[in-house]
């Protein structure tokens, strides 16, 4: 029978970054992520932190893993406490060494995301959240000098957009919620700001359109490159004048490849009016280097990076470029093939410097999955997939399903070996079951309206695209056992879990809740401080929608649990409180139900050391084995 072990001997790597003669990347190779390098032409990977430090998943960061300051012989590094999110910026040598604060005691007991590091200079932007006060900070740091200077300072940002290349004007968003943003600039020296796109909060007299402003580029003086909703609900380029007068031209993006649905998600300034942009088609990647035609408001694509083979059908991971070489170095992964290592060379040359594979699984044993996107029960289309077990793999008649909900619920399930749903789903289909992956209103990767669906409706209209999923299309599956069938979920996907358990118990044999929020007035008042503001637009107000707020969560109807339940936890997480998922077990064992309990220690809001993974898809794939 297969083993976990084989999935997992396929190690990660990612967010890799080429400097000088080295590829600098994060690996699992001792178990835990860590940072390593290796030269460009083939080496065993030199690791460059202790082995006791564990780095936190880029998946989880809102900001960037680790820079290479090769000029200064030194690497940046972002390190939290076993899953607990406070990333400090520390220091360490350039060829490995033990961490050393940068900034003294300065953000301890924060979590500052480093949004830009200049490797010239040294000169970069932290965003930081107090865990103590609903207050966001952004900050102009040397990580030469170890010196900071406060930007600005609020409730609702600021977080940083773009700067000008001299580092003396920079932008700044204010976020109020999903796709409600207002860009500021600011002059390095001076605490005023003054608004460039949007309307403060203080300002309106009435609703305001969302405008979906996300990632920018500093252009000139005059304007900056940004994406936005306002002319394509998936996304698209605009050039927003920096001069006050909310005057914002849309940029066309001519010579695309690509066809299907999806949404552009990725935007890099190379060198001059050189860019790199990128999409999100159907839950695979596509990534294109482009050139900027400012006097025709043009985005002209030259090159097709990653979307053809052999760099198709999957999900990248990163990119990152480096201008002294005109190269890049990326990580690529698909549903059957794990992460590997990429360099493009300006030629166009792919070459791959990592060979990670599973260990004694023939491919045709794996599963790469199949579209089963549907209709919902109001006529949305609900994008999904469907692994069934290998045929190679010889299993007969109609098999047990697994019903795997993901997280967000913003989120997007992909094919994507570096996430930790894709061996898990391997391993399941491996053992003989079906795996549905449904991308259900409210996940990204479909356009802003469709994410938007969720807003305050937590429980609502997406539990009932799981419904209908269940009693209207999966059920006419024939090669689907469907009175077999155990739900699962990460996060917001085991609040789903639970809130499916408690409140349509007949369709499930069993359920597993991995650190899912239990009761949604306990949970919003739990989250760290910067986030109840955004929680309570989001999910319900815990002080002016109470009953709201007890008739979504799933503590409501769990006395209705009809079958096993086994919940998973770690002790640090800073998102979902271990509290929340050790009330939901007492309160079922007080009532007499099956339920069990894995709690990790050393873990927060995932799963990411090795030991652990291999215990959490072992308990998985066995309670699901013996229940199912």
């Amino acid at each position: 029978m297969p083993r976990i072990e084989a999935l997992l001997a396929a190690r990660q790597f990612v967010v890799p970054q080429r400097s000088g003669d080295y590829l600098y990347f994060i690996s699992d190779l001792n178990g835990r992520l860590s940072l390593y390098r290796m030269l460009l032409t083939g080496s065993v990977p030199e690791p460059l932190l202790p082995p006791d430090i564990a780095l936190q998943t880029p998946h989880h960061m809102g900001g960037k893993s680790f820079v290479v300051l090769a000029e200064y012989n030194q690497i940046v590094v972002m390190i939290d406490k076993d899953g607990d999110e406070n990333y400090q910026p520390l220091r360490i040598p350039l060829t490995g060494g033990f961490p050393e604060p940068i900034f003294g005691e300065q953000f301890v007991g924060m979590q500052t995301n480093l949004s830009k590091l200049d490797p010239n200079t040294g000169i970069g932007y932290l965003n930081v959240a107090s865990r103590l006060r609903p207050e966001l900070s952004c900050y102009q740091i040397n990580v030469l000098t170890g010196t900071s200077i406060l930007l600005y300072q609020g409730p609702d940002g600021p977080f940083y957009a773009t700067s000008a290349p001299d580092q003396q004007t920079i932008l700044t968003v204010d976020a109020y919620g999903i796709g409600d943003a207002v860009i500021y600039r600011q002059q390095l020296g001076s605490t005023e700001r003054s608004v460039v796109f949007g309307t403060p909060m203080d300002q309106r007299t009435t609703p305001i359109e969302p405008n979906g402003m996300g990632f920018g580029e500093w252009v000139n003086d005059n304007v900056a490159l940004v994406s936005t909703s306002l002319f394509d609900d998936c996304y698209s380029l605009a050039l927003l004048s920096l001069d006050g007068s909310q005057s914002l031209d849309a940029v066309t993006i001519e010579g695309l490849v690509h066809t299907g649905q999806g949404e552009f998600d990725r935007l890099l300034h190379l060198t001059e009016q050189r860019f790199l942009i990128g999409y999100n088609i159907d839950g695979c990647s596509w990534c294109y280097e482009a050139e900027l035609d400012l006097v025709g408001k043009r985005m002209l694509v030259t090159k097709v990076l990653v979307g053809q083979a052999p760099l198709d059908n999957g999900v990248l991971e990163s990119i990152d470029y480096d201008e002294a070489s005109d190269s890049f170095a990326l990580s690529f992964s698909t549903a059957i093939a794990p992460t590997q290592i990429y360099t493009i060379k300006p030629n166009q040359e792919l070459q791959q410097h990592t060979n990670e594979r599973v260990l004694g699984i023939p491919v045709e044993h794996l599963a790469a999955g199949e579209d089963a996107s549907f209709n919902s029960h109001d006529g949305l289309r609900i994008s999904a997939r469907l692994y069934r077990p290998a045929p190679a793999l010889g299993y007969e008649g109609p098999r047990p399903l697994v019903y795997y909900i993901h997280g967000g619920p913003q989120g997007q399930e992909r094919p994507d070996f570096a996430w930790f749903s894709m061996p898990l789903i391997q391993f399941l289909t491996l053992k003989g079951f079906a795996v549905f992956v449904p991308n259900v209103r409210g996940s990204s990767g479909y356009g802003f309206k469709y994410m938007n669906h969720v807003t305050h409706d937590w429980g609502g209209q997406d539990r009932l695209d799981h419904v209908h999923a269940m009693t209207k299309v999966l059920v006419n599956d024939p090669l689907i056992d469907i009175k077999r069938t155990g739900v699962m979920g990460r996060s917001y996907g085991g609040f789903m879990t639970l809130t499916l358990l408690g409140r349509h118990p007949e369709l499930w044999r069993a359920g597993i809740d991995m650190f899912g929020p239990y009761d949604l007035h306990t949970f919003s008042a739990r989250v760290p401080e910067t986030w109840k503001k955004y929680m309570a637009t989001q999910v319900g107000d815990p002080v002016t929608e109470q009953d709201f707020l007890a008739e979504r969560s799933p503590k409501t109807y769990i006395h209705n649990l009809a079958c096993p339940l086994l919940v998973t936890q770690g002790a640090n997480d800073p998102r979902v409180i271990e509290r929340e998922s050790s009330e939901v077990v007492h309160e079922l064992q007080a009532l007499g139900k099956n339920v069990d309990y894995l709690l990790f220690s050393d873990e927060g809001h995932d799963v990411l050391k090795y030991a652990n993974k291999v215990t959490c898809y072992n308990r998985i794939t066995d309670f699901f084995s013996q229940h199912l």
